[in-house]
């Protein structure tokens, strides 16, 4: 069968790149046409890559308005795509943004849409719940607590677990000794502490700075920043200037495997701390005005993934304008060792990986897929 994937962003690259190995399981003369990054590339084919997304990303109402021209242009040039490869399904993955649109045209031409990783409609933008309801064929979900909401949506939502299970899981196995990470990344013999405060320029303006001051009041401690390489190293340097901070790009999995613990924004990071096992502060700095409008446009009771899943509030969270640095000091102090809330939240954690399904969750799905789109091909015949 011929399969359509469209992906945004580098975690959607990763997820439909463990996904296509998945369909390739099952279907061993899948052919794969797709927009998505190197590792969907090295999965499905190079010369299958339709577009990277590394040229579909845009964040912010500014870029956005600045580059509407162009982002106008892909979603003609996706169409296009779409119907010259002449797909039996459409496989979308997160990215509402833009998929969205691609579920709309696609059903309009007959096309079958599964929808890999459904969009977060819980939290913001509800209205799409109509889109998914009428464009979408099959729902995929990775988090247990959508289950519930999207039957309560008249959607019957496929759970087959999380993929960062399968993610993490991989990376593991390359993970290198605690002595080899930081003789790699030149770091001292004290306990580490990861920052993470995002993966776009926008979160990392408004969170890595306030998360620096609070390694100077920690100086038994050693903070290292998880870095992303398609961000300047000289913006990290810039902000943390004059701050005992280190900034190691492009190794978070292997940075929170060897630290204490964590201080997050907000996000899939929250869920991967937790997972790997690094007991973590949520911390994100957000503008005044949407701290006075949290009680009335959020919809849900927490940021964090790790607390949504669980249904209370497993880490701390402090999501506010001007976080202090002193209550995020005394959080991260009670979940070092000998902490009051670490063995805690360690036992929660376990809890969490639970819930989150065994290794495999990409086969699985995978596999899912394959057999739905068999059987309506078997019954449209």
């Amino acid at each position: 069968m011929r399969y359509y994937l469209i992906a945004g962003e580098p975690s959607g690259d990763l997820h439909g790149a463990n996904l296509m190995r998945g369909i390739l399981k099952a279907d061993p003369a899948a052919a794969f046409r797709f927009w998505g990054g190197d590792m969907m590339a090295a999965a499905g084919g190079r010369g299958n890559l339709a577009k990277h997304y590394r040229d579909t990303s845009f964040f912010g109402i500014a870029e956005v308005v600045r580059n509407l021209p162009t982002i106008l242009g892909q979603f003609g040039e996706c169409r296009r795509d779409i119907e010259a490869f002449r797909p039996d399904v459409l496989i979308l993955i997160d990215y509402p943004g833009f998929n969205m649109r691609m579920a709309r045209f696609a059903h309009t031409r007959g096309i079958p849409v599964f929808y890999y990783i459904a969009p977060k409609v819980w939290a913001w933008k509800e209205w799409r719940v109509k889109q998914l309801r009428r464009h979408v064929d099959r729902l995929y979900t990775i988090f247990p607590f959508e289950q519930e909401y999207f039957r309560s949506k008249g959607i019957e939502p496929h759970f087959h677990g999380n993929p960062l299970v399968d993610a993490i899981a991989a990376r593991r196995a390359s993970f290198p000794t605690p002595g080899e990470f930081r003789r790699r990344h030149g770091l001292d013999d004290r306990p580490v502490v990861a920052l993470l405060a995002g993966s776009r320029r926008s979160e990392i303006r408004a969170n890595l700075r306030f998360m620096a001051e609070i390694a100077r009041r920690i100086p038994d401690r050693q903070f290292v920043v998880a870095g992303v390489s398609w961000i300047d190293r000289a913006e990290y340097d810039r902000i943390t200037e004059g701050m005992p901070v280190t900034t190691v790009c492009d190794a978070t999995y292997e940075l929170l495997a060897i630290a204490e613990a964590a201080v997050v924004t907000s996000g899939t990071a929250t869920l991967e701390t937790a997972l790997i096992g690094t007991p973590e502060v949520v911390v994100y700095g957000v503008p005044w005005l949407y701290e006075k409008l949290k009680p009335y446009v959020l919809k849900i009771p927490y940021v964090s993934l790790v607390n949504l899943n669980l249904g209370f509030e497993a880490v701390r969270e402090i999501v506010e304008h001007n976080p202090s640095p002193a209550a995020a000091e005394a959080e991260l102090r009670s979940i070092l060792t000998g902490g009051a809330d670490r063995d805690r939240m360690l036992r929660d954690f376990g809890r969490l990986r639970t819930m989150m399904g065994e290794v495999g969750v990409s086969d699985r799905a995978a596999a899912d897929m394959v057999a739905a789109l068999g059987k309506d091909s078997k019954e449209s015949k």
